[in-house]
């Protein structure tokens, strides 16, 4: 196996170990037994793989099967059949979610024909990958608001500062904008106070359905190159969440508003606010990093500052929008 370190992306082949045993389907226990005491076995060898005569993978041997076969049992009826595999173009995440699914010890990997190629073992994770999955896990938290943990790691008062403040002008100019845009439905405002109340809890929920769907996309990203089909098929499945999380949301809220006011219609207009803000939050935390990633030019981590701007200001017009129209 490579020394390495390992990323999602790389191909499982790149780390497949070569010392696993295949043995003929029409081989006895007591033949199976010869055979590896001739050949030996790997370091590691956990499971033994049953071939037919073209040499195909068409069963696994547990070692306890083996062991407590009976000496003139043939291996196709003892072996198992249904063998999980690994095919040769899966990438490390891919592997990765085979071994969450199936908990096995190890996986054969085979190429289009069912030939094995190599096999990889619950080892190649519990050290590399997982160190390197938690440093992503760190990195991810840190892109998510704007900048790189390695850009900051050791950096002077005066550095820092020039690298994190120039995301904080995002917040500055939706702020601003969403000042601007506010001042525009004073009269709404005036009329109805309860709209002025829940301004607050719109916006928070608009940002945390934003930022939820950004960080699902950005750990997506990770194991997936966008294309149009990929983009279609999470938004799709993104917007039907949304719907049911923002209606959930926007009922509670409105039933909240009319057992506090009693206002039916100032109530309906926040709740319906709420169900829009959120399905457009969603519809933003998977395109903004989603088109930023698409450019090749590493500008995922102003995903973060990007897409919460762009939900406060589309918050103001949809929920004071509503509310103009309604009152």
């Amino acid at each position: 196996m490579k020394e390495n370190k390992p990323t999602y992306h790389q191909p499982i082949v790149d780390y497949l170990r070569s010392d696993y045993s295949a043995l003929h389907k029409n081989l006895t226990v007591d033949e199976a037994l010869k055979k590896i005491r001739r050949e030996g076995v790997g370091e590691r060898i956990v499971y033994f793989y049953v071939v037919d005569d073209d040499d195909k993978l068409v069963g696994v041997l547990p070692t306890r099967r083996i062991l407590t076969g009976h000496p003139d049992q043939l291996l196709e009826d003892i072996m198992v059949n249904d063998v999980a595999a690994i095919n040769d173009s899966a990438t490390v995440y891919d592997a990765c979610e085979f071994f969450v699914m199936y908990k096995f010890l190890a996986l054969p990997v085979v190429d289009s024909n069912r030939k094995i190629v190599g096999i990889v073992d619950v080892n190649f994770f519990t050290d590399e990958l997982l160190d390197f999955s938690e440093r992503q896990k760190v990195s991810d938290v840190f892109e998510s608001i704007g900048f790189k943990i390695s850009e900051v790691k050791n950096a002077t008062p005066l550095k820092a500062w020039r690298i994190r403040f120039p995301w904080l002008l995002a917040t500055i100019t939706s702020g601003t904008v969403c000042a601007i845009l506010a001042g525009f439905f004073e009269a709404t405002i005036a009329e109805s106070l309860v709209i002025a109340f829940f301004l607050t809890l719109v916006l928070g929920l608009g940002e945390s359905m934003s930022i939820q769907s950004m960080t699902l996309t950005i750990q997506a990203l990770h194991s997936a190159q966008p294309s149009l089909k990929w983009y279609l098929r999470n938004i799709f499945k993104e917007a039907q969440t949304a719907a049911l999380i923002g209606g959930s949301s926007g009922l509670l809220v409105a039933l909240t508003s009319y057992a506090w006011k009693g206002e039916v219609i100032t109530s309906a207009v926040i709740g319906i606010s709420i169900l829009l803000v959120q399905f457009f939050a969603a519809v933003l935390g998977l395109s903004v990093p989603a088109l930023l990633h698409s450019t090749k030019l590493d500008l995922k981590v102003s995903a973060g500052p990007i897409t919460l701007a762009l939900t406060d200001i589309f918050t103001i017009l949809f929920y004071m929008g509503l509310a103009d129209l309604l009152l």
